[in-house]
């Protein structure tokens, strides 16, 4: 699933491929989109901001969210794809390669003084050099909702997802249906960053400190199998203000019974 360490390792990717070359193919393959054209401008550069990706070409940005399913892939010219064209959203080429976002959710071309309308009511990155952690702990201090929603909300924090979440609030003990209020968010906050960071460049994320498949995460992904600290078995539930924006949770109840408060 990607997040914001799944992002970060992409931008970092395709910078190393794309920045300061010249685009010699362009094709957005989105109605909204479908008619821009950046061939002969030069890459300025890619970067992420908590789960969305700018690719910042000439004196635009093309603006990418990856959602569930979305990737992008870098290949040598005239090297066969390893996925069906009917899937590819966006092309972006140069003579050394060729970068193909597939399954992409969102695609937005703006002038690159406008990033922050797509962007901006983002909240701290824990991936970008700006990190501003009692910034964040405000933020998501101030949430009422339960912590496990409130943690989602990408204008609290950007970056993390459903996965992170399940695993941080299984680590520090604390219930996905706390309210946000009940939680020591600063100390929350401070286990994400540094298990974010530890992921961000690990080809395969671990919550664990183990690689091998199935044994990744404590508690995400896991419901009805015996929790790997005290045997009991993993809960499965949901949480969110409608049914459109409902995430699944998972937990351990006996692990997690009662919130840590500063």
């Amino acid at each position: 699933m990607p997040e914001g360490d799944t992002v970060f390792r992409t931008a970092h990717r395709l910078d190393d491929a794309l920045a300061g070359s010249e685009v010699i193919r362009f094709d957005l393959r989105v109605p909204q989109a479908a008619t821009v054209d950046l061939t002969g401008q030069v890459v300025q550069g890619v970067a992420s901001r908590g789960k969305h990706l700018l690719m910042r070409i000439g004196d635009f940005t093309v603006h990418s969210h990856l959602r569930m399913d979305g990737a992008w892939f870098v290949y040598r010219p005239g090297e066969k794809w390893r996925h069906p064209a009917f899937r590819v959203r966006a092309i972006v080429g140069t003579a050394a390669c060729e970068a193909v976002g597939v399954d992409i959710a969102e695609i937005e071309v703006v002038p690159t003084h406008d990033e922050e309308s797509l962007v901006g009511y983002l909240g701290p990155d824990p991936l970008a050099p700006d990190w501003d952690a009692e910034e964040a702990a405000r933020r998501l201090g101030a949430d009422a909702r339960s912590i496990h929603v409130a943690l989602l909300d990408q204008r609290n924090v950007a970056g993390f997802g459903n996965e992170y979440a399940a695993e941080l609030l299984f680590l520090r003990g604390i219930l996905p249906t706390t309210p946000t209020p009940d939680v020591d968010v600063a100390a929350l906050l401070d286990l994400g960053v540094r298990t974010i960071r530890a992921n961000r460049d690990r080809v395969d994320r671990t919550f664990t400190g183990v690689n091998r498949r199935g044994q990744t995460t404590w508690v995400y992904g896991r419901a009805g199998r015996p929790c790997r600290r005290c045997g009991t078995p993993i809960r499965k539930g949901s949480q969110g203000a409608d049914p459109t924006r409902e995430r699944v949770t998972f937990w351990c109840p006996n692990c997690q019974r009662s919130p840590l408060v500063s």
